[in-house]
């Protein structure tokens, strides 16, 4: 290729891959002419798959944790071929930082982490206290001792993905919901741990409240495998009562970028912290976003039509994967009551 390309290197989860997507915004208005690629973990490809500044994603051949050198220097000989002029790492680790350094990439950028000099050449320092997250990967657009005013931070793009109409289309046809009828996306689980998750009878209760007064919606459980307990619990709970059709349990039955899509599909989305939050947020859907052990304005989701329920209190965030005082008052105490006040004006103006 001689083409001058711009790479960008994912973090691991998906949540940190949608909060970066306005670095390549500023990316690609800085140089329009240059296509940028995404190397990614396979489980965060789709995610970038769906940013319209990606020109191709390389998914990572290695073993998670793994150093791997050798075959990260095989990788690395490939990718010197493709002609890149710089290369953005958003993960902190040294392994991460091996790749550009090996593949001869000439401009390096990325933050300290675990003492990566040399290897990183263009260097970013954390700020105390830390910025939110899309401040903090938009900041490798600048230069390294740049500072940003809060101003600036304002004026950030926000995340945005896109899903064509072919790829809603499909995923409804698979799973057999409606697309003319409205959908409500709830998302019960979270990757980091059971302490930010809102209690299964509280997303039940909710889903019930939408039920009696949009008796034609359906609820659709999303979430990954590891969500099949949290979503079946919620499942069951709404079984009472509830005509069957009504509720689609798909945690661990969809991939990814079905997910992704069923998200565009819906009139909005009730989720914890997580990364189908974020996703939510990026594909513009109408949020109600819930808060326990971590901080609502660290990674807030941006959609026109969003809000963060926290009850701040004293205890939070912990940024605890489990209650460490045993109640989870942040999560237990934020009523459906309370959310439902937020959703439901969302609802009435879809």
């Amino acid at each position: 290729m001689s083409q001058l390309r711009t790479l960008v290197i994912s973090p691991n989860w998906i949540g940190d891959a949608v909060m970066a997507q306005p670095l390549l915004q500023q990316l690609k208005a800085a140089h329009p002419e240059r296509p940028i690629d995404v190397l990614a973990p396979p489980a965060v490809s789709p995610v970038w798959r769906q940013m319209v500044e990606v020109a191709e994603v390389l998914e990572t051949p290695f073993r998670h944790g793994a150093l791997q050198l050798r075959e990260r220097w095989k990788y690395a000989r490939l990718l010197r071929q493709r002609g890149y002029v710089d290369a953005y790492v958003l993960p902190n680790t040294l392994k991460y930082a091996l790749i550009p350094w090996l593949a001869g990439i000439a401009q390096r950028v990325g933050y300290k982490g675990e003492s990566r000099y040399g290897l990183i050449n263009c260097m970013h320092h954390d700020e105390t206290p830390p910025r939110p997250m899309v401040a903090f990967y938009a900041a490798l657009a600048t230069p390294a001792q740049a500072s940003q005013s809060a101003a600036q931070r304002q004026a950030l793009p926000k995340p945005r993905m896109q899903v064509s109409p072919a790829q809603q289309a499909a995923v409804c046809q698979r799973l057999a919901i409606d697309a003319a009828r409205p959908v409500l996306a709830l998302a019960p689980g979270a990757e980091f741990g059971g302490a930010k998750r809102w209690p299964a009878a509280h997303f039940a209760a909710l889903a019930q409240a939408v039920l009696a007064q949009q008796a034609d919606t359906q609820v659709i459980l999303l979430g990954s495998p590891k969500d099949r307990d949290a979503c079946g619990e919620v499942a069951v709970a709404l079984s009472a009562g509830m005509p069957a059709a009504a509720v689609f349990n798909l945690a661990g039955a969809t991939s990814l970028a079905e997910a992704i899509a069923l998200i565009a599909v819906s009139g909005a989305v009730v989720a914890n912290d997580s990364g189908l939050l974020h996703i939510a947020s990026a594909l513009n859907r109408p949020v109600v976003a819930l808060y326990g052990p971590t901080d609502p304005d660290h990674a807030p989701p941006f959609s026109d039509l969003a809000a963060s329920i926290s009850l701040r209190l004293a205890c939070a965030p912990c940024k605890q994967r489990e209650c460490p005082l045993g109640h989870q008052d942040c999560m237990v105490k934020l009523t459906p009551q309370l959310v439902w006040q937020s959703l439901q004006p969302m609802l009435a103006g879809r």
